[in-house]
């Protein structure tokens, strides 16, 4: 996976894949859930789900994720009052797809649904993946609140979004999603300033999105925020992540004279290809790329990632930040992530959030926990966050489900690793 230097997502969302699981979301959501009408939790043992690849390329980041989970729950010692509060991890990938499967991501909601005891949801991972849980979720009125999924159209209508979000994803009209990282939409905004901040004037798109719906929505939303801001793109295109080749498409590029590309795309797209391709084509140039290809299979040259020849040349934005760029509130985590669980992995610090985010929630909703716990009250609970001073600064929870925090850290690549360079605020 990416590693960070001492201070200096998987990005899937095939078309076919997201059009399949919406419809199977869309049949499990009738099904509902035993509690979904009051809502109300008897007896004292809560359970929170998660949902997580836990197989595949993106397996260390969910480990990270469950971890952090784990080391916030421990902390209350389990325990909230009088309740018991059970974790359960459910896997939504298989071994030999390496990614989510939108029909295991299904069943997870659906057994969540299916539990009484259910009191909040953590989910999901990968971008889109949520979009299949969410409307099964939200027929049950469980509370839902995801680590890591930026995908825009999940809270706002936007450049990038779907026809019809968000409001499909939420049948009964009530939001019940919410999530501790920065939309998407916020890291189109750091990638063009980034762009901007290293002298970029003319940027060509380069999009998997004929395979990934992820590469085309933030490619939309960069080019619109690219021409709000002033920089010129001098074209975009999607590549054929099957090819052997592509001597005459980064041919066509240079012959634009950009002096930036921006690649919009997940590592499995045949991105490191594309890239080693990009630096022989265009020796001047910069080349960019969004979070979707953050992982070894892109970064590290032993494992058929970008050369060490274009270190320096490479930069990315993604949302965890250098432990530095973290407020003091982060250190007490980052020592007692280490001390239980090793090396902190970037998403470490998201799984921590979410589940404190959740305890507090269910905290407050029953009062320390001498009053009936109730899914209703906890997803008002996690609604009416305000400034909230947390491992990742502090934040509310806006009404559509949104954190407040803007930010989104750029890295240069060296030697297979993530340097950071700074923040940059969406």
């Amino acid at each position: 996976m990416a590693t960070f230097a001492a201070e200096g997502e998987l990005r899937v969302r095939l078309t076919i894949l997201v059009v399949t699981a919406l419809v199977m979301a869309a049949a499990l959501a009738g099904c509902g859930g035993g509690t979904a009408a009051s809502g109300r939790i008897s007896g004292r043992r809560l359970t929170i789900y998660a949902s997580l690849p836990e197989q595949g390329q993106w397996s260390s980041e969910a480990l990270a994720v469950k971890q952090g989970a784990e080391l916030a729950l421990a902390q209350v010692r389990g325990t909230i009052g009088e309740y018991r509060i059970t974790y359960v991890v459910l896997d939504d990938s298989t071994a030999k797809g390496g990614t989510w499967v939108p029909g295991l991501i299904a069943n997870n909601a659906h057994q969540a649904t299916a539990d009484k005891t259910t009191i909040g949801y953590l989910g999901e991972f990968n971008p889109n993946a949520s979009a299949i849980s969410i409307p099964v979720l939200n027929r049950a009125g469980i509370p839902q609140i995801s680590p890591a999924d930026g995908a825009a159209g999940l809270t706002k209508a936007t450049v990038g979004a779907f026809p019809g979000e968000p409001e499909k994803y939420y049948p009964t009209g009530r939001r019940t999603f919410a999530r501790v990282v920065p939309s998407d939409s916020l890291e189109a905004v750091a990638q063009v300033r980034l762009q901007q901040s290293l002298g970029c004037v003319k940027t060509y798109v380069l999009v998997d999105g004929a395979v990934d719906v992820y590469g085309q929505d933030l490619a939309n939303i960069f080019q619109h925020d690219a021409a709000v801001a002033g920089l010129k793109i001098a074209g975009v295109q999607s590549y054929d992540t099957t090819a052997t080749s592509y001597t005459s498409l980064t041919t066509s590029v240079a012959d634009t004279g950009a002096d930036c590309v921006f690649l919009s795309a997940i590592a499995e797209s045949n991105a490191a290809a594309l890239t080693t391709a990009l630096g022989a084509a265009l020796p001047q140039a910069r080349i960019f790329a969004s979070d979707g290809v953050a992982d070894d299979a892109y970064l590290d040259p032993a494992g058929g990632g970008i050369p060490l020849s274009l270190d320096h040349r490479v930069y990315l934005t993604m949302a965890p930040l250098a432990q530095s760029a973290y407020p003091p509130a982060a250190r007490a985590f980052f020592a007692a992530y280490e001390k239980d669980y090793g090396t902190v992995e970037p998403y470490a610090i998201y799984g921590y959030e979410a589940m404190s985010l959740m305890l507090d929630a269910i905290d407050r909703a029953t009062h320390h926990g001498r009053r009936v716990a109730d899914r209703a009250a906890v997803l008002a609970a996690i609604f009416a966050t305000r400034d909230r001073h947390s491992v990742l600064g502090t934040y509310s929870v806006e009404p559509n489900g949104d954190t407040t925090l803007r930010e989104y850290g750029a890295y240069r690549v060296a030697r297979g690793r993530l340097i950071f360079i700074r923040a940059f605020a969406g």
